[in-house]
């Protein structure tokens, strides 16, 4: 087992380095497609360039492509990355080259004998797992985050759309202004806003592209203002009421929301009082005590 162990570390990382020597190495093409591409290039002005990070977002998308997955595991991670803000169509195959590139780097390292003194095969496969599992923890922070920003947004993208609706503007256009207004102060918020004017431009309906907010956010707060104004479209009656109520449930929401997490405050202090404080304060005033009480009965003790 002593050796079965250097050589698994050494055929994975043989394997790791040859998958970035592939993964790096510039993709082949015919004589003439390389000719066309140097043509082009020479008769594009003011062309940009690539990326440093371009090869890198290359290689991990040869690496993903490589990586097993599931048709409802692709559906998830999809509307997992869209929530967090990555909309690019290789979003998806770049995380699975990270999660499948950053599980096998951590195996070699644990597998290694270079840095463990004593490299264990199930210690390896566990290190494995966690880090397979780590980037989709992080993704779902991610979106998690991204969406509590768009939260805090809400009600000041609702009074400001609501005065836009009040002083004549239509709906698209107001929620052009807002995109706009607020582009500092919520620019999560306003990319969604944005890609709805998109999509109206693009010649999709506004229930259509209303809808596709929602599932894009995944909030409950959107949705529900998706629906309002769905429902306001549809039978015609006063958006900038029907925007105000709106706006003040979605106030009364949040200050709700505020006294509940308050409110859970003090059974959240409990386990730090209890793991932390509480010891340190027993050890200060029963401290001098239990000391005494041994150098007074330690003497009585011995014969």
């Amino acid at each position: 087992m002593g050796f079965l162990l250097p050589l698994i570390g050494f055929i994975f990382i043989s394997l790791l380095i040859i998958a970035g020597g592939l993964a790096f190495a510039p993709s082949g093409g015919t004589a003439l497609q390389r000719r066309l591409g140097e043509v082009a290039a020479a008769r594009t002005d003011h062309a940009e360039e690539p990326p440093p990070d371009r090869a890198v977002i290359q290689a991990l998308k040869r690496v993903g492509a490589m990586a097993p997955h599931s048709t409802k595991e692709m559906g998830q991670l999809q509307s997992r990355l869209v929530a967090a803000g990555y909309r690019s169509r290789e979003a998806l195959v770049v995380f699975f080259g990270i999660r499948l590139g950053f599980a096998i780097l951590c195996f070699a390292l644990a597998a290694s004998p270079i840095f463990v003194t004593r490299p264990n095969f199930v210690m390896a496969l566990a290190v494995c797992g966690v880090a397979y599992v780590l980037p989709g923890m992080v993704l779902a922070r991610l979106a998690k985050r991204r969406q509590h920003r768009m939260r805090l947004g809400l009600p000041d993208a609702l009074d400001l759309l609501v005065v836009s609706v009040e002083a004549g503007l239509g709906l698209d256009q107001a929620l052009q202004r807002v995109s706009e207004e607020l582009a500092f102060a919520h620019p999560d918020l306003c990319d969604e806003l944005k890609l709805i004017n998109l999509e109206l431009r693009a010649g999709t309906a506004r229930s259509e592209a209303l809808h596709n907010l929602a599932r894009r956010t995944g909030l409950d707060d959107i949705a529900s203002l998706v629906t309002m104004l769905v429902q306001t479209d549809k039978f015609g009656t006063s958006v900038a009421q029907s925007l105000r109520v709106h706006s003040e449930t979605l106030r009364t929401k949040r200050r709700q929301r505020a006294e509940e997490a308050a409110a859970k405050t003090g059974a959240k202090m409990v386990f730090p009082l209890v793991i932390c404080i509480f010891p340190s304060i027993w050890v200060v005033t029963l401290g001098p005590a239990v000391i005494k009480f041994i150098q007074v009965l330690m003497p009585m003790a011995q014969p």
